[in-house]
């Protein structure tokens, strides 16, 4: 992973960086700098996130757990010392390494819009290092040399300086002047208002995190309204928090999903269920979720027998010899191939998963490289997740607005994002027409009017579920904290479902202040 962080590093420097020839100085040898160049630091821990959070086993693992996707040894929850250490190294001594650099001297410099950017960077890596493993190094960490064992902070402890973090954030970006990092800022390209949003809004997802925490039940809903009332945060698909992979392979940027699986051998395989949960809702997000390398897979794993063929989770037997003919990722959201392919045996009754417009004759085949743009992306937060979190927190602490009307942007939001990744440069698909997408959230609040009101929160969770795939994170923090969707039983669990990650084995070794050994079967502190 670390030979891929160099490349992708590379290549947006490249993009991000060909035209500027005024950085160079004769008398000032580049590539050893006196003093950090803010403009270098700030897209490489952009990138770190993208890669190692995104792009990493982080992300990965937690797919399939969730059951987006499958791997023998994880979706049988085997989780070791191992598992986790490339992106654990690579979050501490790359993202927030350099984050506490920019900080420091964006502060000495009165460089507020680049602090203020790392400080919401910094927030957001330390609330996935809870979410995920719990305790955590913070208070002693990226010290350098200064001190090789940092402490273990609490979680809860931690969240509080990232609620902090969050506001400091904010406060830096709405000082004056405000000097825009531009093209440096591979997310926002230095709109101010932009960061602020997405301030807002993980604030907004942290505070719901809490929710369940007794002593932060009042303060929750009391900020979830404020937040509500100001009305910046993220509500548009244009004002995503998103990184966005690149399309190369020279140097190579693609999304590390397209990078393992559109190629002759392949990580994954679709999880038979979640293909299964899509196909029986008729649900047209199938089609940009999957692409079937054939009409019929040939493997005893699928039911419905026009080739969505993956593996059940926790199946413990070998590998099969189908590479080249099971079901793969498809355009949304790595960046492969649309399936506008026949899909046999669809049910009379469907609506919206249908076989209007498809391709005939057929034309199956099995990926490569060369196929699709690998440009996918990485949703971190969403106007589509904001507007499900709002949803949820509406049904269960009674805060501002409608949980219905929230639910119904959540999908719309949703549904519209896939069709603006259809659009993007290089990609090709059919859109979802305005027609399917209204009647098709229409379907979906009358299964929301029809719950009782302890079941409303079910359909809202269980859509937000399928809405989520490409961020594993978020689906895995969403179970923990409500339980839903249902999900599959593993065939062959090798241990109990996985509360929290294991650690790096070498932070276990190298760190006098870690713990004894790893732990997963003990919640997060959020997770009651």
């Amino acid at each position: 992973m670390k030979t891929i962080f160099k490349l992708f590093l590379g290549a947006f420097f490249a993009l991000t960086f060909s035209s500027c020839n005024d950085f160079l100085n004769i008398n000032v040898d580049p590539n050893t700098p006196a003093q950090p160049v803010l403009d270098l630091l700030l897209p490489a821990t952009q990138v770190s996130i993208g890669v190692h959070i995104g792009g990493g086993a982080t992300n990965r693992i937690a797919t399939v757990i969730m059951q987006h996707a499958t791997q023998n040894g994880p979706s049988r929850f085997e989780l070791t010392g191992s598992t986790f250490q490339t992106p654990w190294n690579g979050i501490y001594s790359e993202a927030l390494n350099d984050l506490e650099i920019i900080i420091r001297e964006g502060t000495a410099k009165n460089q507020w819009s680049y602090v203020g950017i790392a400080k919401l960077e910094k927030a957001y890596v330390y609330s996935v290092l809870v979410d995920l493993w719990g305790d955590v190094p913070f208070s002693e960490a990226s010290q350098g040399d200064g001190n090789l064992s940092p402490k273990f902070d609490k979680g809860a402890d931690i969240y509080a300086a990232v609620f902090k973090l969050i506001d400091e954030a904010v406060a830096d970006l709405n000082k004056t002047p405000y000097v825009s990092p531009g093209n440096a800022d591979l997310f926002y390209r230095g709109d101010r208002l932009g960061w602020i949003r997405a301030a807002n809004s993980l604030k907004l997802k942290l505070l719901n995190q809490i929710r369940l925490v007794p002593s932060e039940q009042a303060r929750v809903k009391q900020e979830i309204n404020a937040l509500i009332a100001g009305g910046q945060l993220i509500l548009t698909n244009a004002q995503d928090f998103t990184f966005k992979f690149g399309a190369t392979e020279t140097p190579q940027n693609r999304h590390p999903i397209h990078i393992s699986d559109y190629r002759a051998t392949k990580d994954f395989w679709m999880d038979q269920g979640f293909m299964e949960r899509l196909y029986n809702a008729d649900d047209p997000r199938l089609r940009y979720y999957v692409y079937r390398q054939t009409n019929n897979a040939g493997v005893n794993f699928t039911r419905t027998s026009n080739g969505y063929g993956g593996r059940f989770t926790g199946d413990p037997t070998g590998a099969p010899a189908d590479n080249a003919v099971r079901a793969t990722f498809g355009l949304y959201p790595y960046g492969g191939l649309y399936d506008n392919n026949p899909i046999s045996n669809l049910p009379a009754t469907n609506v919206f998963l249908t076989n209007a417009g498809v391709n005939s004759p057929a034309n199956f085949r099995v990926v490569t490289t060369a196929d699709g743009t690998g440009a996918g992306i990485f949703p971190i937060v969403t106007a589509s997740m904001v507007n499900f979190i709002l949803a949820e927190a509406a049904l269960t602490l009674g805060t501002t607005g409608d949980a219905k009307e929230y639910f119904r942007n959540g999908m719309t939001l949703n549904l519209n994002s896939i069709n603006s990744f259809v659009q993007a440069p290089g990609n090709s698909g059919t859109q979802l027409s305005a027609t399917t997408i209204t009647n098709f959230v229409t379907d979906r609040l009358a299964k929301f009017d029809a719950a009782p009101a302890a079941g409303k929160l079910s359909v809202v969770m269980t859509e937000k579920y399928i809405s989520l795939f490409g961020n594993g994170i978020e689906s895995y923090n969403d179970y923990r904290r409500t339980g839903i969707p249902t999900l599959m039983a593993p065939i062959s669990p090798l241990n109990p479902f996985p509360l929290r990650f294991t650690y790096s084995q070498r932070e276990l070794n190298t760190n006098t202040a870690a713990p004894a050994q790893n732990n997963f079967v003990t919640p997060v502190f959020w997770d009651l």
